[in-house]
C-alpha cells in the first residue's frame, strides 16, 4: 500500500471546524498544517450551531454575570478558572470573529444586536441573521485561513491513529487520503479538534460523520478523558422526521415562544420557574415527560414570532415549510435529541492534554467550562476562546 511521510516542523491541527481554524491561526508565525476529514465548511458541527455566542458585550452585562449563568447552567460541576477564562476573553473573542468578516447582527449605533436565551439572566447573545451564526462564522474564518501564508490545508482527510514514541509522548498521526493511501505525518505538537459525538446517537441535532472520533484516538493513546457521560440533549429538535434532526433554536423561547401540549395548554411552569427559559436539561426532561405521558410537546411561535419568521429565523422557517409545515399558522413539533458533550479528552486551560505533545480543543475537549450542562450559545463561544489560547501559552 501506498504510504507518504511527511516531517512537519510546524503544528499539526486534526479537525476543521470553528476550533480547529481558529487554533491553527493562532499559531502564526508557526506554521500550521490542517487535516480536515470533509471540504472546509462541510461535515462538522460548527456551521449548523443556530444561536450565536454568548459573551457580555453590553453595558449593563459582566463577564462575571455570564460567568455565574454558566456555572448555574453547569450544576455545579464547572471548572471555575475554565469558566472564568471562557466569560472574560469572550467578548474580545467576538470582536475578533467580526473584525474576520462575521456580519454579527448590529444596531444603529454599531453596538451588537443581543438576544435572550435559556438560562441566561440578561441578553448576550450575539446572533446572526437570526440564526446563521455558524454558516457566516466559519465562512470568515475559512476564507482568514485560505488567505493564511502560515497555513497548509489538507481536506477529505481522515486520522486513523496517533503516533507515540517510547515515553508516550505524541509525535504526530497515521491518517488516511480520500483514495485509501496512508499519510504519516510527524510534527512536534498535535492539536485535536474534531468535535463530538452526535453522530452515535440514533436521535441527534448534529451532522452524523460527528462520531467521537478524536476522543476514541486520544483514548487508545492512552489519555485521560474526562466527564464522558455529560450528553446535552437539546429541548427543541423538530419531530418532522430528519435524520439528523433539525433544530429549533433556543433563541425562539429568548423572544417569547412557548411550549405547549397537543390542547395548546403551555406546560414549563410546572416544571421551572424559568418555565421556557429553564436550564436545557430541565427542558428536555419537561418535554419528554409530556411525550411519555400522552400530552405531546409543541413549540408555538405564531405570536412570538409570526410573519417575521421567514425574516428572523430563515433556517427555522425553511426546515418547517420543506416538512410541510408552516411555524406562522401552526406550532413546531418537538423532541429532545442528542446536541452536544461537555466531556471529552481532558485538558487544562491551555488546551495541553496528560499526553505530552497532544493538545485537544472545541467540543472534543473537556475543559470543565460547561460542567454537566452547557449554557445555551457557550459553544462556539468555547471553540473560538480555547482554539485560540495556542497564543496565550506556547506549544511545548
Amino acid at each position: 500500500m501506498k504510504r507518504e511521510r511527511i516531517l512537519f516542523d510546524g503544528v499539526l491541527v486534526v479537525g476543521a471546524g470553528l476550533a480547529g481554524l481558529s487554533a491553527a491561526l493562532a499559531t502564526a508565525p508557526r506554521r500550521a498544517l490542517v487535516l480536515a476529514a470533509a471540504p472546509l465548511g462541510e461535515g462538522g458541527s460548527s456551521p449548523w450551531a443556530q444561536g450565536g455566542m454568548a459573551a457580555a458585550l453590553s453595558e449593563g452585562d459582566a463577564p462575571e454575570l455570564h460567568a455565574a449563568d454558566t456555572i448555574a447552567a453547569g450544576a455545579g460541576l464547572c471548572d471555575p478558572e475554565a469558566v472564568a477564562i471562557l466569560t472574560r476573553e469572550g467578548p474580545d473573542a467576538v470582536r475578533r470573529l467580526a473584525d474576520l468578516g462575521a456580519t454579527f447582527d448590529r444596531r444603529a449605533d454599531g453596538g451588537f444586536v443581543q438576544s435572550l436565551e435559556a438560562a441566561h439572566g440578561r441578553p448576550r447573545v450575539a446572533r446572526v441573521g437570526g440564526d446563521g451564526a455558524g454558516r457566516a462564522i466559519m465562512a470568515a474564518v475559512i476564507r482568514a485561513v485560505r488567505a493564511a501564508p502560515h497555513i497548509e490545508v489538507r481536506e477529505n482527510v481522515r486520522v486513523r491513529r496517533l503516533l507515540t514514541d517510547r515515553a508516550g509522548r505524541v509525535r504526530g498521526v497515521l491518517a488516511e487520503d480520500a483514495g485509501g493511501a496512508l499519510i504519516e505525518i510527524v510534527a512536534a505538537a498535535t492539536i485535536l479538534a474534531t468535535g463530538g459525538l452526535g453522530g452515535l446517537y440514533a436521535e441527534t441535532t448534529t451532522p452524523l460523520a460527528v462520531r467521537g472520533e478524536g476522543l476514541a484516538l486520544a483514548a487508545l493513546a492512552g489519555a485521560a478523558i474526562a466527564d464522558a457521560e455529560f450528553v446535552q440533549f437539546h429541548p427543541t429538535a423538530m419531530d418532522i422526521g430528519g435524520d439528523p434532526a433539525a433544530l429549533a433554536t433556543e433563541a425562539l423561547r429568548g423572544e417569547g415562544a412557548k411550549l405547549v401540549g397537543a390542547d395548546g395548554t403551555p406546560f414549563m411552569a410546572h416544571y421551572h420557574a424559568a418555565a421556557e427559559l429553564a436550564p436545557r436539561d430541565v427542558v428536555a426532561r419537561a418535554i419528554a415527560a409530556e411525550r411519555r405521558a400522552g400530552r405531546g410537546a409543541f413549540l408555538d411561535a405564531r405570536e412570538a414570532v409570526g410573519e417575521a419568521f421567514p425574516r428572523e429565523f430563515p433556517a427555522v422557517f425553511a426546515a418547517a415549510m420543506a416538512a410541510g409545515l408552516d411555524p406562522r399558522r401552526e406550532p413546531i413539533p418537538v423532541a429532545p435529541a442528542v446536541h452536544y458533550h461537555m466531556g471529552g479528552i481532558e485538558t487544562d486551560t491551555a488546551g495541553r492534554t496528560t499526553l505530552a505533545g497532544l493538545y485537544a480543543a472545541g467540543e472534543c475537549a473537556a475543559t470543565g467550562a460547561h460542567g454537566a450542562n452547557r449554557l445555551a450559545s457557550n459553544s462556539l463561544l468555547e471553540a473560538a476562546v480555547f482554539g485560540e489560547r495556542r497564543r496565550a501559552r506556547p506549544i511545548r
